[in-house]
């Protein structure tokens, strides 16, 4: 397995995930949204996997600031999903091209 975590430190569903990995002995890579968000690719991979509405986190401030809810075009959502990673919703966890969004063991249980 390749995962890769995609979080907050601050995030407690992202703290959940990664000791998730850790109990089971399971390498990963985490990646600190707040310093890198993700790549177009990765974007796209993850997309593809859960949804870009999924990926959206609408509670946050800025998803209300930029106004997500109106944009309708998804290029131009994901170009400001690219630009805002405090938009995605956390923890972004990516096995390949398998993905998920959120606190999800039950997928990552399938995945070992």
């Amino acid at each position: 397995m390749n995962i890769q975590i995609f979080g907050i430190k601050k995030c407690f569903d992202t703290k959940k995930a990664e000791r998730y990995f850790k109990e089971r002995k399971i390498n990963y890579q985490f990646m600190d949204l707040t310093m890198l968000g993700l790549s177009k690719g990765e974007l796209q991979s993850v997309k593809v996997a859960v949804g870009l509405k999924n990926l959206m986190n609408n509670q946050a401030k800025d998803y209300k600031r930029l106004n997500m809810d109106r944009i309708i075009s998804a290029n131009l959502q994901e170009e400001i999903l690219i630009n805002n990673p405090s938009l995605y919703k956390t923890p972004i966890v990516r096995n390949g091209k398998q993905a998920t969004v959120g606190y999800e063991p039950r997928v990552w249980d399938s995945w070992e």
